[in-house]
């Protein structure tokens, strides 16, 4: 089975086809960097990083990946006149906390992440010819301001599926200068309580940027006059996603091929947002969780299907991050266990039902299925003493969970204290393995109740004895799911 996307636009599946051969151009809206991100905010970069990777895994695309910073728009000033500072160190501040957040969940960098204050040439351009095809106008009272006319453009509305006479009217600028209430803004004149650093000289006057047109001046200057993939949270579908449609397709560009949207993260059956109180930030929960268990967590659920957060779901994906890394701490005592060296490799070894289930509009439920199901093999391999088939299923795993950013042997997920676990681990293991010899020495010689003490005494200190066909093997037992990791190991 080839791979297939569920299109927004067309509101079906469709075989993935790039425009160039073995080549992909994805955009996706970042972004606005007005707060710090939350887990709803920073769910779409998950969900398009996992596509990145099948595309370039499984597929030997080579992806060019825009992902936008909108570090001008009216929230951003309207947060930095209630905090009483400048709008670009708000801005740049949450930039960088942004930019943290995604690093700390194993999200690959983007090729390029422009800023829209960077771009405004481009747009002054893309309004020009908008203007010139009759399709916006500058407003006739002087204001500096800029509207696109939706209804020079007979398309409008097929992204969100809505007829023109449907919808409401835009509220992205002050209607006053406007033909019909929902044309949209493309330039916004400068008001006179908005400070002089926030507007740029233009041929219509001096002012800032409208949101959709950030968009699309962007994609276009670093991916072309078309590309394929537009992703974003599903609540840009409309008006943001149908505005860069219509304006880009106005002024005679392709634009995207392919529209996917992710949903959202819920809590109590409502959008999580920090206007609704219920925003999660992602500095805040790693403090006590760790970052690979989060990442989990974002990346089980289908990038289409809402996430409901609560109380427990932290230790769900906890519990479920613990099942694979103890098998593969299990498995590095037989052996090594080395991801493939390259995307070929890894496609040699990808099971054909995770293969099947990610080509199937990134199916990741049936693809963890997968890995779990082959980290199951791999332990009864272990407790059969088959040593071959244990670390080929541990390479199979490595494989998969590479391809979901969820891969606890990536060098990310690496922190300043690993060497020091690593030498409490090894001595930690040198002890427990004493104590499993005295204990094997103590059934030998049928003194069970030794047996069993040694048993207790190791429990007592949070130490777990499994009995095998090849062998005693140990585990710490876990207090917190989402605390700090704890390392496995076996009798030899």
């Amino acid at each position: 089975m080839s791979l297939h996307l569920f299109d927004t636009a067309t509101r079906e599946l469709r075989a993935f086809v790039p425009r160039e051969s073995g080549k992909v151009g994805m955009y996706i809206c970042g972004l606005t960097t007005q707060g710090a991100p939350h887990i709803g905010h920073i769910r779409f970069a998950v969900a398009f990083d996992v596509l990145r990777r099948w595309l370039e895994t499984a597929h030997d695309y080579h992806v060019t990946l825009i992902r936008n910073v909108t570090d001008i728009d009216d929230k951003v000033l309207r947060k930095a006149a209630d905090a009483g500072e400048d709008w670009f160190a708000l801005t740049y501040r949450n930039e960088r906390l942004t930019t943290d957040a995604l690093d700390a969940l194993g999200v690959k960098p983007a090729t390029y992440e422009p800023r829209a204050t960077g771009h405004v040439p481009d747009m002054v351009a893309l309004m020009e010819t908008l203007i010139e095809k009759g399709h916006a106008y500058a407003a006739p009272d002087g204001s500096g301001d800029v509207y696109f006319d939706v209804r020079s453009w007979p398309d409008y509305g097929s992204l969100s599926n809505q007829s023109l006479d449907d919808m409401v009217a835009a509220e992205d600028a002050d209607p006053r200068g406007k033909r019909d209430p929902r044309d949209f803004a493309l330039w916004k004149g400068r008001k006179s309580d908005e400070p002089l650093s926030a507007s740029w000289p233009t041929p219509f006057g001096s002012g800032r940027p409208g949101w959709h047109l950030e968009c699309s001046a962007m994609a276009r200057r670093w991916l072309g006059d078309e590309f394929d993939i537009h992703g974003g949270g599903i609540d840009l579908r409309f008006p943001h996603h149908e505005n860069e449609q219509a304006q880009s397709r106005a002024a005679g560009l392709g634009f995207a091929r392919y529209w996917l949207h992710n949903a959202w993260v819920t809590v109590k059956g409502e959008k999580m947002g920090k206007s609704l109180g219920n925003a999660l930030e992602v500095r805040h929960l790693l403090e006590h969780t760790r970052p690979l268990v989060l990442r989990y967590y974002l990346t089980a659920a289908h990038y289409r299907s809402t996430i409901e957060y609560h109380s427990g779901s932290l230790d769900e994906a906890a519990a479920a991050v613990e099942r694979i890394e103890g098998f593969l701490e299990r498995a590095a005592r037989r052996g090594e266990v080395a991801a493939p060296a390259d995307a070929a490799a890894a496609r040699a070894v990808l099971p054909p039902e995770f293969v099947e289930a990610m080509d199937d509009d990134l199916g990741v439920s049936g693809a963890l299925a997968a890995v779990h199901d082959t980290v199951r093999a791999g332990n009864v391999a272990l407790e059969e003493g088959d040593d071959d088939a244990a670390l080929a299923a541990a390479v199979r795993v490595v494989a998969m969970t590479e391809v979901l950013g969820i891969n606890p042997l990536a060098p990310n997920w690496a922190t300043s204290q690993d060497a020091t676990t690593t030498a409490v681990e090894a001595a930690l293991d040198a002890l427990v393995r004493a104590r499993l010899e005295e204990r094997q020495s103590a059934r030998q010689e049928r003194d069970f109740a030794r047996a069993d003490a040694i048993r207790d005494e190791l429990a007592a200190v949070g130490v777990a004895i499994t009995d095998t066909p090849a062998g005693a093997q140990w585990a710490l037992i876990r207090t917190n799911g989402s605390g700090p990791h704890s390392g496995t190991g076996k009798e030899g």
